[in-house]
């Protein structure tokens, strides 16, 4: 019988997202492993992760949806709860940048929508969907301290980009979904956090990263440094593993300083 907590991380298949599949994996936990159309990259996730896992009662399986789709969502819930048995914890991680970068009087109503239906509409709805699962199932969690939903914002989230305005109203308002849910959920077993990523080496940043390597090197970020998906990965692992007992709605900034009011 599989006896380990289940996870849920939405954009699992690379990036942000397979670090924070391939940290839950280390703890102990089972991965629903999302990912929207890259099945191949989302299959070396799920082989990290077998790899690195802790025991034999964990298992790992691939969920495919377009998370700005009612319907998609609905599948990834029901499939993660009828492959792994349960939910025990929701990683908003998945999202997008603009297709193009546009200044702010250029920004297009389809890249608006897209932008806002993928990195706000769609963790919203999933985590309504996971909550009212947990609701009608209280107490039944196997992590420590119940529930965890867990938003993946960005220092976007109040950090102005006037080439990429949706992308950051985006991030805004998932850090604003994270404080809705946190107050929704607090008396009812399920924590709620907000990890707020800096500059990350990623392939979503694979295409300016020249320009952060210079702008890093010359003090952006006060540790002088690119942050890795396993940063993000060992934050989630801490709130997974019960380490704020008595904290929710709580940020977590993991950006190597970028945060700091500097003179």
């Amino acid at each position: 019988m599989n006896t380990s907590p289940v996870i849920l991380v939405t954009g699992a298949s690379r990036g942000l997202g397979r670090g924070i599949a391939q940290s839950c994996a280390r703890i102990g936990c089972s991965v629903a492993i999302h990912y929207q159309g890259n099945e191949t990259a989302a299959q070396e996730t799920k082989q990290l992760c077998e790899k690195e896992a802790a025991g034999s009662q964990q298992n790992f399986a691939l969920v495919q949806g377009n998370l700005a789709l009612s319907k998609d969502r609905i599948r990834m819930v029901e499939q993660t709860l009828a492959t792994l048995g349960r939910l025990d914890g929701l990683v908003n991680n998945a999202g997008m940048a603009p297709r193009v970068r546009a200044d702010l009087t250029e920004t297009g109503e389809e890249s608006y929508d897209e932008v806002m239906s993928v990195n706000l509409k769609g963790p919203f709805f999933i985590s309504q969907l996971a909550a009212r699962h947990w609701l009608k199932h209280p107490n039944q969690s196997r992590l420590p301290g119940g529930y965890k939903l867990i938003f993946i914002t960005s220092i976007s989230s109040d950090t102005a980009s006037v080439n990429r305005g949706e992308y950051c109203l985006s991030k805004a308002g998932l850090a604003m979904a994270c404080q809705l849910w946190a107050t929704r959920l607090a008396d009812e077993g399920a924590q709620v956090f907000d990890i707020r990523p800096g500059i990350m080496e990623t392939d979503m940043t694979a295409g300016v990263k020249e320009k952060y390597d210079k702008l890093i090197a010359e003090g952006l970020v006060p540790q002088k440094r690119w942050g890795k998906p396993e940063h993000v990965g060992l934050a989630v692992e801490a709130i997974l593993k019960g380490y704020f007992p008595y904290s929710t709605g709580e940020v977590i900034t993991v950006d190597g300083g970028f945060h700091l009011r500097r003179l």
